[in-house]
């Protein structure tokens, strides 16, 4: 039993800022595998619902004319596993679609709506990290963007109005055209469980030199995160083995994570050191380079 006391169902985006503004109390619902669940457990401030489950605004994954890549907020786990366009140009994103949840759980739950979360374990965070996409937030003034680290302001807050709507997440050609990458998720099930550790890597090679890599974890901080320190220090380095040991031992600068409950701080550390060397390695071969 939900203890819902009011639901308004939008029938457009700008229906559900207008439904939002006129209730300030109210939160927009898409998938609502988290937002169910709190509301189930009597958590205060979901009881009023905005239902944005059904607008196909959100729902759009497409290649622009610039070359940019536009995945809707309201894009399934499941329909971006099926995307030939997410398949094709950001191979890091589907694998942590896969790896979300049960298949029950895709079906409905969005990528949007994993972010707006602003938890730091959410899957889809470091694959967009990696990718440097923007997010296109909507309200009543209009449209306006936002990059990932700055939409994140600390555990479970993001900077997103309460009359706003995430729309959509624009990835630029030049942050996935040249670029391949994957995605590993350290859990303590193999499925239907949380990351421990989430890392996602993309990287852009040319011979047998790293021309770019961007490295990112979700777990490893109070918010996921970009280890910058780290990419500078490999960049234009030849592919070696000794290369990937650099980024286990770099990596450590970069990262701030906790202990909790399901992992100690120390733990967590360790997997970061050798989830940054599998998840880079995987990459690289990916993209055809060797690793000598």
């Amino acid at each position: 039993m939900f203890p819902l006391e009011s639901y308004e169902k939008a029938e457009s985006v700008q229906d559900a800022i207008r439904l939002l503004s006129d209730n300030p109390q109210a939160k927009p619902i898409a998938g609502g595998t988290d937002l169910l669940i709190r509301l189930r457990d009597g958590k205060k401030g979901f009881g009023h619902l905005v239902d944005i489950h059904d607008l196909d605004e959100l729902k759009q994954c497409e290649l622009n004319a610039d070359g940019s890549l536009l995945i809707g907020s309201g894009v399934t786990y499941t329909a971006a596993i099926a995307s030939d366009i997410i398949k094709k140009h950001l191979p890091h994103l589907r694998v942590a679609a896969q790896s979300v949840g049960g298949p029950q759980v895709r079906n409905v739950a969005t990528i949007g709506g994993n972010i707006c979360n602003g938890v730091t374990s959410a899957d889809s965070a470091a694959p967009l990290f990696a990718s440097d996409a923007k997010l296109i937030i909507q309200g009543p003034e209009g449209r306006r963007e936002s990059t990932m680290p700055d939409f994140y302001l600390g555990p479970g807050q993001v900077a997103l109005e309460q009359n706003e709507i995430l729309v959509a997440f624009l990835i630029s050609r030049e942050n996935y055209a040249e670029y391949t990458g994957d995605y590993f998720k350290y859990a303590m099930r193999n499925a239907m469980d949380i990351a421990t550790i989430g890392c996602a890597a993309t990287c852009r090679i040319e011979g047998n030199i790293l021309q770019d890599l961007r490295l990112a974890f979700g777990v490893a901080a109070p918010t996921p995160i970009r280890c910058h320190k780290t990419e500078a220090i490999v960049r234009g380095a030849t592919l070696t083995e000794q290369l990937l040991q650099k980024i286990g031992l770099s990596v450590e600068e970069d990262v701030n994570p906790r202990t909790s409950w399901r992992a100690s701080r120390e733990f967590r550390i360790h997997l970061i050191k050798e989830l940054s060397q599998q998840v880079v390695r995987s990459a690289i071969e990916k993209a055809g380079g060797i690793i000598q």
